[in-house]
């Protein structure tokens, strides 16, 4: 009886590792499938930076230029920044799933029946909206200049992931465990197939910037995002 329970045990790890295996196999072919290959950086045009903590990524824009003005869509765009003590001059927007963005500060308070619920059927989707002031360049946000037209292309995508709202409303804003940033009802669900990384590697690919065909780990979005000419890689 022991033995049989030891063997369905072990067989559980297994299967399961297999599980994680593949997928993150997938993640790596999907990420290295090339979109946009014809793409080439303008020497002038809006700089945007993709930033990553290692784990998600996000993509940070100007609040306003004469393309778009995004106080007009996000309410937090519009107040001086938590910790800053100044109106931002951008902001850094992402995706990811409700329950985690609002009630998870860390990763050890993630408990395993959500991670369960999430890998099995995903959840609701938000958009986080993060506040910057004169970010600076660096291996974790790397800049990236993109022509006029591209940033429309880029700003319609990311309009797109949002509902649509009254003429005049102000987008409701969610509050979650960081002061620092507002999230935002989006359409779609978040799941393993549509990650945080893969939402922002889609929305800059819709731009026309060159990204894998499907980035569900940051690393398959930061690999296309060239390092800042002073950051060089560690050996």
């Amino acid at each position: 009886m022991i033995r049989r329970a030891i063997r369905v045990v072990l067989g559980t790890i297994a299967v399961l590792g297999g599980v994680v295996a593949a997928y993150l196999l997938a993640g790596w072919v999907g990420s290295s499938l090339p979109r946009n290959t014809d793409w080439q950086q303008p020497a002038e045009g809006v700089v945007l930076l993709v930033e990553t903590n290692g784990t998600h990524t996000g993509i940070v824009v100007p609040v306003a230029n004469a393309i778009k003005d995004w106080r007009e869509t996000f309410p937090n765009a519009g107040r001086v920044a938590p910790f800053y003590g100044e109106m931002p001059t951008h902001l850094a927007i992402g995706y990811g799933e409700r329950e985690v963005f609002l009630g998870v500060p860390t990763w050890s308070d993630l408990s395993l029946a959500t991670v369960l619920r999430i890998a099995s059927v995903g959840g609701e989707a938000v958009i986080r909206v993060s506040p910057y002031v004169r970010p600076a360049p660096g291996d974790n946000y790397r800049p990236i200049t993109i022509t006029q037209t591209q940033y429309r292309r880029l700003v319609t995508a990311i309009e797109r992931e949002l509902p649509a709202i009254a003429a005049g409303a102000d987008r409701r804003e969610l509050r979650g465990t960081y002061a620092l940033d507002s999230y935002y009802e989006a359409l779609g669900s978040y799941s393993l197939v549509n990650t945080c990384n893969s939402w922002v590697g889609a929305r800059l690919a819709e731009a026309g910037l060159p990204m894998g065909r499907w980035t569900p780990m940051a690393g398959g979005v930061m690999k296309w995002i060239p390092r800042p000419a002073n950051i060089r890689q560690a050996t």
